[in-house]
């Protein structure tokens, strides 16, 4: 039989193998244009989620959806106003306007009418409407509002927050690549000896980020989330195995003239690296994929393409790219721009004791503090230096907030419907109801009125009810609220009724994201311990470096806790894991040197020369990592985006300083345990 060596056959067919890579990135780049971006985090929750089957009901028996926009006309009469009613609902895309005529007979003058009914709509001759706008048509929709309104008055709500995301998302991606690719230029040029080096370190990535990107065609679409992190954090978490091959080839350069050798060696020293480094990543964002909420899903998969893309790149296509252009980089060498980082490890095993005292004084303070943040389930409030920020403020001043809520009932009992319109009216935080009782008259049968009239109100089968509330989309305060109404809504119909709009729907992303929590944690850390079992072959080393990495995941996420500062859950949900599966590399890297360089020399020793040796490699991933995430924070305007960079960016340095300080104090301390738990460990033994 004959064995085929593959870095032979990479080698001798390189020119080929760069030609393929360029043409299928080139292709995926193309493609990638084609992928349509989905904002709407609904469609990302479960077909059988309470809010979906409402939603998908309510579009079946009823002409109008949820109203999700609102829209403040200053200065204008009850005339004027209805004229700008008539002029908003010509506007392509918007299927609904309501405004105090749907909720009153404006025949009658309004001084008799309900104050508080009245002033829901129309206040010091001001008057708030409020607008579905149907799905895909948000951007072209406000566009036209703000140009029938103007620049004094104001837009808010659901579908112009989408909007909003949708304008920023293209142009914010690329403010943070223009911020990004320098940075990483200049951290990689400190690491390397070769100006041109980094410069392969970022093609072999990229081609990899393009055709992960390009392939998404066959995905038909991905969410606003993975559009904006996806390529960002594959180029933080896999820049690395590129860093792995280059540096061991030049090593071995070092004690070889003959060019394909050292490459052929240095693809076999850093293989394994590579592949515990990829595999523990991989394996950790597959758990992402288990999540009901499909948006972690959604980026789940595109991670884990991503990492698959990287590591083919690195191993096939960054030696075979090396090979035909290393001139290039002999041209180009330097001197080392950074000093030596000999004689670190003394100091760092100076503070082993305290290092060790103080994580285990955060330790459990940490652990219990991330469960109790105040959490956000949807995206979040856009910044009050944006339109629709300053427009939303401009319209709670005047009117305070609104948060629509509709119920959804079996026809034909009209004495039900109107015990239950009243009840509902009542309660705290309704400011109004809209339903065939409260705004005709149930002493007025529906037979009798035409049905423009009584479309609003009722389907074939299904009666609705529009609550106006004043609370927040979210919070204890509206959770609270949904429980009573839904209380209610079952003391008269015990079956078949619904509940559905934007607070309702945060409702549901709630308890299933906080069901998905538990089992992407469990997968992932199951996940990670069987490819450090396989890595070490050893019951100790993976304990110790879990504890380490999941340490810097517990104090990141309890600081929001500490600073009250509520956090997305979605970002929080992401980056629990995207932390862990990231920068648990920096430990691994650091624990296998430390294992090798154990076989030769005493414990204590064999530490400190492992922080000489290391410290640089994993100091560089860790900034590139850091700044990765801070990058994201500084130049996303959406708030899940925001903090998904803040956290991210926050871990990569907590986990670089729990991996330099608090795991060699753990290795130091276990290392006895280690050498009885590992197979074969062959530690040196001091005669």
């Amino acid at each position: 039989m004959i064995k085929i060596n593959v870095s032979t056959l990479l080698i001798k067919y390189k020119k080929s193998i760069v030609i393929l890579f360029f043409m299928i990135a080139l292709i995926s780049g193309v493609l990638q244009s084609f992928v349509s971006v989905n904002y709407d985090m609904v469609d990302y929750l479960p077909e059988d989620a309470p809010s979906v089957e409402a939603m998908n009901l309510l579009e079946d028996e009823f002409a109008e959806s949820v109203t999700n926009t609102r829209v403040m006309v200053k200065d204008v009469t009850i005339q004027e106003a209805l004229q700008y009613k008539q002029e908003l609902t010509a506007i392509d895309g918007v299927s609904n306007v309501m405004w105090l005529d749907d909720a009153i007979d404006l025949k009658t003058p309004i001084e008799l009418a309900d104050e508080d009914t009245v002033e829901n709509y129309y206040k010091d001759q001001t008057a708030l409407f409020s607008l579905t706008i149907a799905d895909g048509n948000e951007v072209e929709v406000t566009n036209a509002i703000y140009e029938l309104i103007g620049e004094e008055n104001a837009v808010a709500g659901e579908a112009v927050d989408t909007a909003v995301s949708q304008k920023m998302t293209g142009s914010e991606s690329f403010n943070a690549a223009a911020l990004l690719v320098p940075i990483v230029i200049i951290i990689l040029v400190l690491s390397t000896s070769s100006w041109l080096e980094p410069v392969f370190f970022l093609i072999a990535i990229g081609v990899s980020i393009l055709i992960n990107l390009g392939t998404n065609i066959f995905l038909g679409e991905v969410s606003f989330v993975t559009q904006s992190v996806s390529p960002i954090l594959q180029l933080a978490v896999s820049l690395d195995y590129a860093i792995f091959l280059l540096h061991s080839f030049q090593d071995h350069r070092k004690h070889t003239t003959d060019i394909e050798e050292a490459m052929r060696r240095a693809m076999k020293q850093s293989f394994p690296a590579i592949a515990a480094s990829a595999a523990t990543t991989f394996f950790g964002f597959m758990a992402l994929t288990l999540m009901d909420f499909e948006i972690g899903a959604d980026l789940g998969l595109n991670l884990v393409k991503g990492i698959l893309f990287s590591f083919i790149s690195v191993v096939v296509f960054l030696p075979a790219l090396t090979l035909w252009f290393y001139k290039w980089i002999d041209r180009t060498q330097h001197k080392s721009l950074l000093p030596s980082f000999k004689g670190v490890g003394h100091v760092v095993m100076k503070f082993r004791i305290p290092s060790l005292v103080i994580v285990f004084i955060i330790l459990v303070p940490g652990f219990i503090a991330q469960s109790q943040t105040n959490f956000i389930y949807g995206s979040g409030e856009l910044p009050d230096d944006t339109r629709a920020g300053q427009d939303t403020m401009m319209i709670e001043e005047t009117f305070g907030k609104s948060t629509p809520m509709v119920v959804l009932v079996p026809k034909g009992d009209v004495g039900k419907e109107t015990a239950l319109s009243n009840q509902l009216k009542n309660m705290n935080h309704v400011t109004s109801i809209i339903s065939y009782p409260n705004t005709v008259g149930s002493v007025i049968p529906s037979d009798y009125l035409d049905d423009s009239i009584t479309e609003q109100f009722y389907s074939d089968n299904y009666t609705r009810m529009i609550l106006y509330t004043d609370t927040d989309k979210e919070g204890e305060i509206t959770f609270s609220l949904i429980d009573s109404v839904q209380e209610t809504v079952n003391t008269y119909y015990d079956k078949e009724n619904y509940l559905l709009g934007e607070s309702v729907t945060l409702y549901d992303i709630k308890n299933i994201v906080t069901a998905d929590n538990k089992i992407v944690n469990i997968m992932t850390i199951v996940a990670i311990v069987i490819v450090l079992l396989v890595t070490f072959k050893s019951i100790t080393l993976p304990i110790i470096l879990l504890v380490t990495i999941q340490t810097a995941v517990w104090i990141n996420l309890s600081i929001p806790y500490f600073t009250e500062t509520p956090l997305v859950y979605v970002g929080y949900l992401i980056v629990s894991t995207v932390q862990l599966a990231a920068t648990v590399d920096y430990a691994i890297l650091l624990s296998e040197n430390y294992t090798e360089n154990r076989k030769q020399m005493p414990a204590f020793q064999a530490i400190k020369h492992t922080i000489n040796q290391k410290i640089f490699s994993i100091s560089i991933s860790a900034s590139i990592l850091s700044s990765v995430g801070f990058i994201l924070a500084w130049t996303s305007s959406n708030p899940i985006v925001s903090s998904i960079g803040l956290l991210l960016g926050r871990g990569a340095l907590l986990a670089f300083i729990l991996v330099v300080f608090f795991l060699p104090a753990m290795l130091f301390t276990f290392d006895t345990i280690i050498r009885k738990t590992s197979w074969k460990a062959n530690f040196f033994k001091e005669k």
